[in-house]
């Protein structure tokens, strides 16, 4: 039996998870490092810069709650027209590893009639939470709806019938976790992006 296991089997299970999320970030493959990602993110800046500028109606910015927080930080700093911030909470993974049903814990609070609505998650896996919020937007009739998520995954699983308008990176079919991404709740703090080590 080694040390791990000695020390886990008397720690309460809040206490196993934080030492798992240690131990899972020691032993990670670092995928992109912090300049490489703030270089992504200036390039979406520019993108959304480019698309949205010129837009006649009023713009709302939403990230999806929590895997966006990080990445909306960074972006809405460089977006050079003007923008309100509302925000709203959709999760299909509830702190687990494997998505599951849909769960709305918050919607805008600002009316999306007539409006332009600039979405940003933290990454594009299947997509099937950014469809679902897409959805919402339209079903409230947002004029225009727009999505950028920092990382869309390269995987052969069916995805949903949409597309991230802006992508900042692409990473292969693996865990990831840092900057808003987590790791069973942890690590969305990381200010890089690593890949938990395949066995």
């Amino acid at each position: 039996m080694n040390l791990w296991m000695i020390v886990s089997s008397h720690l309460p299970i809040k206490m196993k998870k934080y030492h798992k999320a240690k131990q899972i970030l020691d032993d990670a493959d670092l995928i992109f490092t912090a300049g490489e990602i703030q270089n992504s993110i200036d390039e979406l800046a520019n993108q959304i810069n480019n698309r949205l500028s010129d837009t006649t109606s009023p713009v709302i910015v939403l990230p999806i709650m929590n895997g966006g927080l990080i990445l909306s930080g960074h972006l809405i700093t460089k977006l050079k027209f003007p923008v309100e911030i509302d925000y709203l909470h959709a999760t299909r993974y509830r702190d687990k590893t494997m998505g599951g049903d849909l769960q709305w814990k918050a919607k805008p609070q600002n009316t999306l009639e007539a409006r332009t609505l600039l979405i940003i998650d933290d990454i594009f896996d299947e997509g099937h939470t950014m469809q679902a919020v897409i959805e919402y937007c339209k079903s409230e009739n947002a004029e225009n709806v727009y999505s950028a998520v920092l990382v869309e995954k390269n995987h052969p699983r069916p995805k949903a019938a949409i597309k991230s308008d802006f992508v900042g990176m692409n990473v292969e079919d693996r865990y990831v976790f840092g900057f808003g991404m987590d790791y069973k709740g942890y690590h969305r703090n990381l200010n890089a992006i690593y890949a938990v080590k395949e066995p």
